[in-house]
């Protein structure tokens, strides 16, 4: 009987530990997601900013973009409006 108990012991001590470890990797996977998603969004919004600045109205150079093999150009619109006619 005394045997039975402590097994049952053993086994309710081992699930809690797999449930804590479950819960623990879970949380963490979920934070390390959080932050590789934060940097993503930190890193896109450093990228339109460069391209804002250099492609902006005071400049009015085209700035290229390549994606893969193909390339943009990007240019204000201020910078295409045509002159006023005299």
């Amino acid at each position: 009987m005394a045997s039975n108990k402590n097994l049952l012991t053993i086994i309710l001590i081992v699930l809690l530990a797999l449930a804590f470890g479950y819960i623990g990797f879970s949380k963490y996977s979920s934070w390390n997601q959080a932050n590789q998603i934060g940097s993503m969004q930190y890193g896109y919004n450093q990228a339109i900013l460069a391209i804002a600045q250099q492609a902006g109205p005071g400049s009015c150079q085209p700035v290229p973009l390549i994606v893969g093999n193909e390339t943009i150009n990007v240019i204000a619109v201020e910078c295409l409006q045509q002159a006023p006619a005299q």
